[in-house]
């Protein structure tokens, strides 16, 4: 029989809620859901159809009057009533039918997001019925989900490659000492592979298939991989469906400039490192996390470019939600810490 106080305890919930993606970790339970950030919702009444993985099967398949939203833009709030209908759903999903224990959330969000826009954030998880809303800034949940000890006076890296941010961040004692976060991810890598696609070869693709494209032959390290795909769209020219053969090579080029953007930034970040710390990131090397960690030759471009060792985290798409679900064991320290905005 479990004790209504120890039920209590095991409802504190960490949220990784990101563009592409929301993962929820349950103390004592662990990651308990992982589905698309997308909401359908009937065009007339506003009225929610699907949420999570039965709306994104909708996402460019809709008739009309059904519209599938994406209410996460760039790691925050788009669309706030469209979020906070999907945390509510999710939430509701994984914690039962049993509102007697109004759970503690932990939610991350960019580093460099305003004030406003964690307020938004919070005020968000408020609304589904927590007891009380943390904010963590998700490079460091990132880092600590990896595996990485923050908390000795020794410099950590981290590059969180999510959905609509990249998260770079210098960590020590448990802080974080530089970091930069900008709007450069996986949906800029989906839309660079479609904007090319139509400029090469006139043919229109939809995010579904150039997200694909990415990760079924998609490299961003010049001859790390020599794979070919068929691609299906819609002719420009004579606005029938229309198939091309698209190879490696073309994937990389059509990502470069974005990837230079990410890469740039690292160096800036490093620039702005203490000279100690970065002789320990010399030492230790980078590691990368989310999604973007997943595409072929990101390890090895970093490392060469860098001149650092480049580690890709065990399992990269959890690292943020695995590190909520540390940092929940340890609720204490957050309490006393400056995360309740």
């Amino acid at each position: 029989m479990v004790e209504k106080g120890d039920r209590m305890f095991s409802k504190d919930i960490g949220i990784d809620l990101g563009t592409a993606n929301v993962l929820i970790y349950i103390k004592g339970q662990g990651i308990v859901l992982n589905e698309p950030s997308v909401v359908a919702i009937d065009a007339d009444t506003k009225r929610p159809l699907a949420v999570g993985t039965e709306a994104r099967e909708m996402l460019g398949r809709t008739p009309g009057k059904v519209k599938a939203i994406r209410p996460m833009k760039d790691g925050v709030i788009a669309d706030f009533e469209i979020t906070e209908i999907m945390l509510n759903h999710f939430i509701r999903k994984v914690n039962g039918r049993s509102f007697l224990a109004r759970p503690r959330i932990l939610i991350c969000c960019p580093s460099n997001i305003t004030q406003v826009e964690k307020n938004a954030i919070k005020e968000a998880a408020e609304r589904t019925g927590a007891r009380k809303v943390f904010i963590e800034e998700e490079p460091k949940v990132a880092a600590i989900g990896a595996g990485m000890d923050i908390s000795k006076p020794s410099g950590n890296m981290v590059i969180d490659i999510g959905g609509g941010t990249t998260d770079i961040a210098i960590l020590s004692l448990g802080g974080i000492v530089t970091s930069s976060s900008i709007k450069i991810a996986g949906n800029v890598f989906d839309n660079d592979i479609m904007k090319y696609i139509k400029d090469k070869y006139k043919l229109l693709i939809g995010d579904r298939t150039a997200e694909d494209i990415k990760f079924t032959i998609g490299t961003v390290f010049p001859g790390s991989l020599n794979e070919k795909m068929e691609v299906r769209g819609r002719d420009l020219v004579t606005g029938l469906p229309h198939t091309v053969t698209v190879t490696s090579d073309e994937v990389e080029e059509a990502l470069r400039e974005s990837v230079y953007t990410i890469i740039n930034t690292a160096k800036a970040v490093l620039e702005q490192t203490p000279p100690e710390l970065s002789a320990d990131i010399v030492d230790k090397g980078i590691v990368v996390t989310g999604g973007g960690a997943l595409l072929n030759g990101f390890d090895q471009l970093l490392a060469h470019e860098l001149k650092v060792p480049v580690f890709v985290a065990e399992s990269p798409l959890t690292c943020v939600v695995e590190g909520t679900g540390v940092l929940l064991d340890n609720i204490n320290l957050i309490d006393n810490n400056s995360l309740n905005y």
